[in-house]
C-alpha cells in the first residue's frame, strides 16, 4: 500500500557465464553498495550439454560472507530433487551466517524432462507438487525444533530432533506458475508469492493484482506478504 514496502532486488542465474563463483560475490557486493535489497540466485542443475553449472548453495554461503545487509535466497529452490531436511539444514545455516537475512524461495522445479528426468527424478507436475508439499510440511517441522515424526507418500522421517533453530522466521516465497491456481493457494499458507506465467511472459499489472487478490483470500492472519514479481 506504500512505497515504503517495495524492495527491490537482483536475481541471477547460477549457469552459463553466472556460473562463475567469484563474479556472482563481486557483483552481490556491488549490488550491496549500490542500495539493492536482496541478492538471489537460480537453482539449476543441468541446462544444456556441456554449460557450466554452479552449486547455489555453496554460492550463497560466499555470498552471504561477503555481504552485510542484502538479503539472499534460492529464487527458487526445486525443492522436489532435493532432500527436504537437507535443505531445511541449509537454509538454517544460511539464516544464522547471515544473521538473519536469508529467505527460502521453492518451488517444484522448472525444465523438468531436462532438470528432473536426465536423472530419473519424476517429471509429472502433479508428483513433484505432492512431494513438494511433504518437503513443506518437514521443513517447517524440523524448523521448530520440536520432535518430528512424519510418514508421508514421497518421504519419512524417524523421530528426530534439528538443532539448531533458526534465528527467528526464515520466510518461504513459493513459486508458482500461472494460469494453474493451485500453486497461489499452496504460497497463500506462507510468506510469499513468486509467481510466472507459463508462456515466459512477463506479469503485467492485471497479473499482479488478480495474484495479490487471490493470495488475500486464502490468506488465515493479516501479516505481511510478499508478492515477488520479476
Amino acid at each position: 500500500d506504500s512505497l515504503d514496502r517495495v524492495r527491490f532486488g537482483l536475481n541471477f542465474p547460477n549457469f552459463g557465464l553466472y556460473a562463475e563463483p567469484g563474479l556472482l560475490v563481486d557483483l552481490a557486493v556491488a549490488a550491496e553498495e549500490a542500495g539493492w535489497d536482496g541478492f538471489f540466485v537460480w537453482d539449476h542443475i543441468v541446462v544444456d550439454d556441456g554449460m557450466p553449472v554452479a552449486d547455489p548453495w555453496v554460492m550463497l554461503g560466499a555470498i552471504g560472507q561477503a555481504t552485510s545487509r542484502v538479503h539472499i535466497g534460492p529464487m527458487v529452490a526445486a525443492l522436489p530433487r532435493h532432500r527436504p531436511w537437507e535443505v531445511a539444514r541449509r537454509a538454517v545455516t544460511l539464516d544464522r551466517l547471515t544473521e538473519g537475512r536469508m529467505i527460502l524461495g521453492v518451488g517444484i522445479g522448472y525444465w523438468p524432462e531436462v532438470e528432473f528426468g536426465t536423472f530419473g527424478d519424476p517429471t509429472d507436475a502433479r508428483e513433484r507438487a505432492d512431494m513438494l508439499d511433504e518437503a513443506l510440511a518437514i521443513i517447517q517441522a524440523v524448523w521448530s525444533g520440536e520432535a518430528v515424526d512424519f510418514e508421508g507418500e514421497h518421504y519419512t522421517v524417524t523421530e528426530n530432533r534439528f538443532a539448531p533453530r533458526p534465528l527467528g522466521k526464515i520466510p518461504i516465497w513459493v513459486a508458482g506458475m500461472l494460469p494453474n491456481l493451485r500453486p497461489l493457494r499452496r504460497a497463500a499458507r506462507f510468506d510469499g508469492v513468486v509467481p510466472m506465467r507459463s508462456d515466459e511472459q512477463p506479469l503485467d499489472p492485471s497479473d499482479v493484482a488478480m495474484i495479490a487478490g487471490y493470495v488475500k483470500i486464502h490468506r488465515q492472519g493479516d501479516e505481511a506478504y510478499d508478492v515477488v514479481i520479476g
